[in-house]
Order: structure tokens, then sequence, then C-alpha cells
């Protein structure tokens, strides 16, 4: 299988190592050449710098990871070719042209948002504790992720990133949108919010800071805030219910479950030598997956357009100063 990379920042360079951990080791790559990581690892693979050039390679499989502006650049005339995508979050930074990607997907291939949070074994046991009702009836979530942006990538000034930039798609909201996402995949549809940002913490041109509230169609009430200040870093989940409560710490990857009716608490187990990317390898063996038609992606173009439209609501709220019905 011909697999198309484009962008090779580190999260491109994370999707390359990882494909050929799992055996694939026919590449080509679309770049700007703006990385500023070393190209050691990439010596004889064939590099193209537009997305026609690159499809002419034929791909099967494209992995979209460049800015989230410059994601539609790639993904419409990906998926006009029937290929199947694996696209970093967010899908976009706003709505603009995702019906044009929509149309395009018609052509045969699928495609897989990375939310990759969505395979930790940690959050994955608290859903099936909620699905088995285990603390009742969920009443409120609280989320909460500070991480210190600056200190991400240190070879780099941070206020090029991505992550500092409008014209990129940049902002707390979001490049830590997957909080937004698995309490989303955890509770149901959002039916309002309200939301308050800020900017005054590292004078970015986006917003560092971030409180939101979220009122789920289901009743169910969540407190999430997202930083990039934070030192030392926090990401963490905790739901109350009528008969208990899960917590879950990204730190150590475990969820615990409290229940009433016992009084004790239990813990998730992980899988022996557990670490980050765990979740991405899964994730892209689930990819391998989609791409040969064995499954249906576990995270949808639908579930991605959702998480958009909580951003734009986000920013609308944030800058009216008003509570946004969704639903």
């Amino acid at each position: 299988m011909k697999t198309l990379i484009a962008g090779f920042g580190s999260i491109g360079r994370r999707h390359l190592n990882n494909l050929r951990a799992l055996g694939e080791t026919d590449f080509v790559l679309l770049r700007s050449h703006y990385s500023t990581l070393p190209d050691d690892d990439i010596k004889g693979l064939p590099v193209e710098t537009t997305i026609e050039a690159a499809l002419g390679h034929k791909p099967q499989a494209v992995v979209i990871a460049n800015p989230s502006a410059l994601h539609l650049e790639v993904a419409i005339p990906a998926a006009r070719a029937g290929c199947s995508i694996l696209m970093e979050k967010p899908v976009s930074h706003s709505m603009d042209r995702i019906d044009d990607l929509q149309s395009a997907l018609k052509q045969g291939g699928q495609l897989l948002v990375g939310y990759q949070f969505r395979f930790h074994p940690g959050l994955r046991q608290a859903k099936v504790w909620l699905d088995e009702g285990r603390i009742g009836r969920p009443v409120s979530s609280r989320a909460h992720w500070g991480e210190y942006m600056p200190g991400w990538h240190p070879w780099e000034d941070y206020r090029q990133s991505y992550a500092a930039r409008a014209d990129l798609g940049g902002g707390v909201v979001n490049t830590l949108c997957h909080p937004l996402d698995y309490q989303r995949w955890l509770f149901g549809e959002v039916g309002s919010l309200w939301a308050e940002t800020s900017n005054f913490a590292l004078g970015l041109e986006v917003e560092d800071t971030a409180e939101i509230e979220l009122k789920f169609q289901n009743g169910v009430i969540s407190s999430t805030h997202v930083d990039y200040v934070q030192r030392p870093g926090q990401h963490t989940l905790q739901i109350n219910g009528t008969q208990g409560t899960i917590t879950w710490d990204n730190a150590t990857g475990i969820a615990k479950l409290f229940e009433a009716e016992t009084g004790v608490w239990q813990e998730s187990t992980l899988p022996a030598g557990f670490e980050r990317n765990f979740l991405f390898m899964d994730e892209a063996r689930h990819f391998l997956d989609i791409v040969n038609k064995k499954v249906s992606p576990i995270c949808s173009l639908a579930d991605g357009i959702a998480a958009i439209q909580l951003t734009e609501a986000i920013h609308q709220s944030a800058s009216l100063g008003k509570k946004m019905q969704l639903n």
C-alpha cells in the first residue's frame, strides 16, 4: 500500500514511524519544508510540494498532519481521488468547505479523525463503566487540561508554531479540543454552551486559556478548562453520577471507579509497558483496517464536524458574551 503523508512536523513523523513499525514501506511525502526537525529518517523517500504531484504517485491512504487551516487543501483532492484519510484533529479551523469534503468522500474513501484519546484504555474503561450504569445516571463532568505550550517543541520558536497562529488555525480551544470530543463520545450531543477565553498569559494573537460550560442533551453539565500555561501540566477527567464517581488521570493512564453501594474504589488496568504512543499505534492499526475495508472509522467525519461546531460556538460565545444553543 502506498501512503501519502502531508506535513512532516512532530506528528507527521510519528505517523510515519508507526506505520513503518506496522510493516508499511511505501511512502510519499507532501511538504512545505518549513519543519524545523531534521530530515535524516526520510532520506530516499519521494517528496512533493503540491498535492497534485503527490496524488500522482497514486496513494491509497493519506495521512494529513499539516496545520489545521491547511487540512482541506489536501483532504478534498485526496478524497476525490478515492483515498482513505487519517486526518489529525481538528478537521479544520472552521466549517468553510466542509460540504466540499463531504461530497468528495462519495468517491469511496473513508475518513478517520485523529482524536487518539478514543483509543486510551483508561477512557475506554470509563465508557464501559458508564454504559453499564455503574455510577447510576451521570450528572456532571469536569475536564481539565493545562499544559505549558512553549515547552512542547523546544527546538522551535513557539510563537511561530501552528498552535500560536490564527492563520494556521491555532489557539488553545482548537489545539486542545480532545476533551470536547471524548466527552461527546461519553455523553452524547451538546445542547448548549457558554465560554470565556483570554490571551494575556503568553501574549499570543490567539487565546491561551478557556473556561467552557457544556450542557449535554441528556442533562449532564460539564465544566471544561484548557490552557497553554500550567506547569506542571495536568490532564484529568472526573464524572459524578447519582451512584458514584469515575476519575481518569492522563499522567498515570488509570481510570478509577467509586460505587456508592460498595464504598470502595476500583482501578482500571493498562497494557504492560503502556506509554503515550500506544494510542497512536492503535489508531494506526485501526486506520489500516479502514483502508483495507475491514472496519468503519471509530471517529468519523461526522464526529469531526461536531467538534468544529463546538469550537466555533465556543469562540462565538466568548466573543459575544452569550450562551450558544447548538440543538
